[in-house]
């Protein structure tokens, strides 16, 4: 199942780079674009782990 991420403060490639690092060890991350905020997610990966892998690394998601 693909789904997507909405990280509105996601602003440049080091934030691209931080939310993706963050995301690491969350199976499923596919790829995260900080043009348009978002990140893709592929298979079953829990969205309550996605969002608070990314809420510690700082950034506010939305699904």
């Amino acid at each position: 199942m693909a789904r997507t991420l909405t990280v509105s403060d996601m602003r440049c490639g080091g934030c691209e780079e931080a939310v993706v690092d963050a995301l690491r060890d969350v199976e499923g991350v596919a790829s995260a674009n900080h043009d348009e905020g978002t990140v893709a997610i592929e298979g079953e990966a829990d969205g309550e782990a996605l969002k608070a892998a990314i809420e510690e690394a700082g950034y506010t998601a939305e699904a």
